[in-house]
């Protein structure tokens, strides 16, 4: 019999759980178990938050402040876990991304992990790439920021860059036209021809390969229609547990997730997601995000 693999958790794909929820999150490692929600069946478990039951932790998140005010990192590397981070830092947006703190104070944050964990436990999400008008005005996109964040991120040592472009979720068209129920300016988001997302793609690539970072793309498999023009660009796995094995060794899970999105081309590792959209909501607020309906959500 194989030698059995241990769990991978992810935190969170559902919420920013280092951005609101890091307090929760170490009580929940000071018990030794997670409670958490299916989100669809409402069922609730326990999952061994033990270090010998878990290979790696992936945090994702867009403000890792309050979570390195708290010392998380090296709280739970004395514990004994591997961490990865999925970062994610899109140029400065209050449209898009109002709840954010500043872009400088992200890098800097971005700068703090390096120097404590390395860069190569780091990957840097621009995600996702959005084109949009406002009341009917001139499309724009989110992109005047990149080359800058692109700079930062080789400064550090950084090598990976992943993005994606914008999904027209149920739930974003639900808060759209609440939005514009509340006299808010229309929003509309624009779904760019293929061809014009492949030219975008390839410029991302060509800039960031003078930088020494690889571009991944997540889900986006109907971009790869030709592989000779998309030869420096891969597919990537958000939570990848042979890159996780590189980084610690030891036995990951490593078969693949097929409850994501792997039409689309997901190529993820089975996880388990501990985060949950009704009892971590997100306090973000970006107008595309896909864990919620809400128009604005305050935090109390």
């Amino acid at each position: 019999m194989g030698q059995t693999q241990n769990k991978i958790i992810s935190a969170s794909r559902r919420t920013d759980i280092p951005g609101w929820y890091t307090p929760w999150f170490l009580e929940q490692i000071q018990q030794g178990y997670f409670t958490i929600k299916n989100p669809y069946n409402k069922r609730v478990k326990k999952v061994n938050a033990l270090p010998r039951e878990i290979h790696s932790i992936v945090f994702w998140s867009k403000n890792f402040g309050p979570f390195l005010e708290l010392q998380a990192d090296r709280i739970l590397v004395k514990k004994g876990y591997n961490l990865y981070f999925n970062f994610t830092i899109n140029s400065t947006s209050s449209l898009l991304e109002p709840g954010l703190p500043k872009l400088e104070t992200r890098i800097n944050q971005a700068r703090l992990l390096c120097r404590r964990l390395g860069p190569d436990k780091i990957s840097w999400r621009f995600d996702p790439i959005c084109f949009y008008r406002q009341n009917n005005q001139q499309i724009e996109n989110n992109m005047n920021d990149f080359t800058m964040i692109a700079n930062a991120m080789s400064e550090m040592g950084i090598s990976r860059c992943v993005t994606s472009f914008y999904d027209d979720y149920k739930k974003i068209q639900t808060r759209l036209k609440r939005l514009s129920l509340q006299n808010k300016p229309n929003h509309f988001f624009v779904e760019p021809k293929i061809e014009n997302k492949q030219k975008l793609v390839q410029q991302m690539a060509d800039y960031l390969e003078t930088k020494n970072i690889q571009l991944f793309l997540c889900s986006e498999a109907s971009l790869f229609t030709n592989r000779g023009l998309f030869s420096r660009i891969e597919e990537n796995s958000c939570i990848d547990g042979r890159l996780l094995k590189k980084l610690y060794g030891g036995n990951p899970e490593t078969r693949k997730d097929y409850g994501q999105r792997s039409k689309q081309g997901c190529r993820c590792t089975k996880s388990i997601d501990i985060g949950s959209y009704e009892d971590h909501p997100c306090f973000h607020n970006c107008l595309f995000c896909y864990a919620r309906t809400g128009a604005d959500i305050q935090k109390h």
